[in-house]
C-alpha cells in the first residue's frame, strides 16, 4: 500500500498457547496480545479512539490462528497477503481469519473496536475432534479470509466484553468457554459441508485398491479400521462411510471375507493343516475360523476342503 500514514510493524509471535486467563487484554500493538502465557484461544482488544487515520501491519504468527470480529461500525482498508480484501465500511459482527504465516495490514479511518482470537493448532484439533467424532486427515486450516457476519458469534464476543468490563469480572472458565464456543463455531461453518460431503461419497476406486493391497498384505496380522483408514488415507469416519457405500460391506465383514477366501485358497493349494489355515489367515484359534468360516461358507473348513479336492 502507498501511503503517507506511518506504519507500526509487529513481529511474529512463535510461541502456542493452553487454556487459562481471566481477562480480555487490550492491545498496544495490532495483533500482538501482551500476555506470553500459552493458551488454547488467547484473546485481545484493538481499541482506538482516532482523530486522524491509523495504519498498523502485522508479518503472520508462526503457529497461530487470528480471529478478528469487529465490536463497533468502523471505516477500514484491509489487505490480506498484499491483496486488499476489503475497503469501506464495516458494520459490527463482521469476522476475519488470517491463518498462520500470512502478513496483514490495515488502515482505520476512524475509530475502532476489534476483539482477536489466537487459536492454537492444537486447539482447532480438539474442535475439529469434539464436532467430527474423528480427527482430521490433516492440520485444521481456517483458510477463507473474505469478512463474513455470523450473529451468533458477535453476541458471544459482545458477551465477553460485556462481562470484562461489568461490575464483576468474569473468571477463566467463562473466558475460555466462549473463547473455545467461538472457534467450534468457526471450524464447523468451514468443515461441516466438507465432512458431509466426504461422509456421503463413495470410495474412490483408487484408495478402494490401496485398501484391498493393504489388506491382503496383511491378513496374517491384527488388522483395524484405523489401519485400514490410514491405507486409504481418510479418517477412521470417512473411511467407514465411504466404504460401505463403494462395496456393501462393513470394513470388519469386508475384511472377515478376504481372510476366508485366503483361507479357501491355502485349504485347496496348501498341505497345511486347519489350524495353521487358520493362524496364517488371521484367526486367534481354530475355533474361531471354523465359526466364521461355517457362517461364510454354509460348511467347516474340514469337510468343504474334501468336497473342493474330490477327484
Amino acid at each position: 500500500m502507498k501511503t503517507s500514514l506511518p506504519v507500526t510493524l509487529i513481529p511474529s509471535l512463535t510461541s502456542g498457547l493452553r487454556p487459562g486467563g481471566d481477562r480480555v487484554e487490550l492491545e498496544s500493538l495490532w495483533r500482538c496480545p501482551g500476555d506470553k502465557a500459552r493458551r488454547a484461544v488467547r484473546l485481545a482488544r484493538w481499541t482506538r479512539h482516532l482523530v486522524e487515520p491509523e495504519e498498523v501491519a502485522h508479518g503472520g504468527h508462526d503457529a497461530l490462528h487470528c480471529v478478528g470480529i469487529n465490536l463497533k461500525c468502523t471505516s477500514l482498508r484491509f489487505e490480506h497477503a498484499d491483496e486488499v480484501l476489503f475497503d469501506g465500511r464495516v458494520i459490527p459482527g463482521a469476522i476475519q481469519v488470517t491463518t498462520p504465516r500470512v502478513a496483514t495490514r490495515a488502515c482505520f479511518h476512524c475509530a475502532c473496536d476489534v476483539l482477536h482470537l489466537f487459536v492454537s493448532p492444537g486447539c482447532l484439533t480438539e474442535c475439529y475432534q469434539s464436532l467430527f467424532d474423528d480427527g482430521p486427515s490433516a492440520d485444521v486450516l481456517l483458510d477463507d479470509p473474505r469478512l463474513r457476519y455470523d450473529p451468533v458469534i458477535e453476541r458471544l464476543a459482545q458477551a465477553l466484553v460485556a462481562a470484562q468490563t461489568g461490575d464483576i469480572a468474569c473468571g477463566a472458565i467463562f473466558v475460555d468457554a466462549v473463547g473455545l464456543a467461538i472457534v467450534s463455531r468457526l471450524v464447523a461453518h468451514r468443515f461441516e459441508g466438507m465432512a458431509r460431503r466426504a461422509h456421503d461419497a463413495a470410495l474412490p476406486g483408487w484408495r478402494m485398491r490401496h485398501v484391498a493391497e493393504y489388506v491382503d498384505a496383511h491378513l496374517s496380522e491384527p488388522i483395524g479400521l484405523a489401519d485400514m483408514a490410514e491405507s486409504a488415507g481418510l479418517t477412521r469416519m470417512q473411511f467407514a462411510s465411504q466404504f460401505r457405500r463403494a462395496t456393501g460391506l462393513r470394513p470388519h465383514e469386508y475384511l472377515l471375507k478376504r481372510r476366508i477366501e485366503r483361507a479357501q485358497t491355502l485349504l485347496v493349494t496348501s498341505k497345511l493343516n486347519v489350524l495353521d489355515v487358520a493362524l496364517a489367515c488371521g484367526f486367534r484359534s481354530q475355533a474361531h475360523f471354523t465359526m466364521v468360516f461355517r457362517r461364510f461358507v454354509g460348511n467347516t473348513p474340514h469337510r468343504w476342503r474334501i468336497m473342493a479336492t474330490a477327484g
